[in-house]
């Protein structure tokens, strides 16, 4: 595994140790790795988010009303 060396304030070096300290991870660089982990998970959250809503924008304007697609989400939960 390569290592990075990383400039922190002290503050936030105070932080990430007790981080540590409170036992959920087992050093600075299990905790930093998590950050890196749960941020890429995000990045990938937002890019399907942005695909859906571009395709969504694209699929038009709907015909039916609020209510029409409230009762057809309510008939699917039924059923499911």
């Amino acid at each position: 595994m390569a290592s990075m060396s990383v400039s922190l304030p002290e503050r936030m070096r105070g932080f990430i140790r007790s981080r540590v300290k409170s036992g959920e991870y087992h050093n600075e660089s299990e905790y930093i790795r998590d950050l890196v982990r749960r941020d890429e998970e995000r990045l990938r959250s937002d890019e399907l988010l942005l695909r859906d809503l571009r395709a969504s924008e694209k699929s038009g304007v709907s015909e039916r009303s609020l209510s029409d697609i409230a009762r057809a989400v309510k008939r699917r939960a039924k059923t499911a």
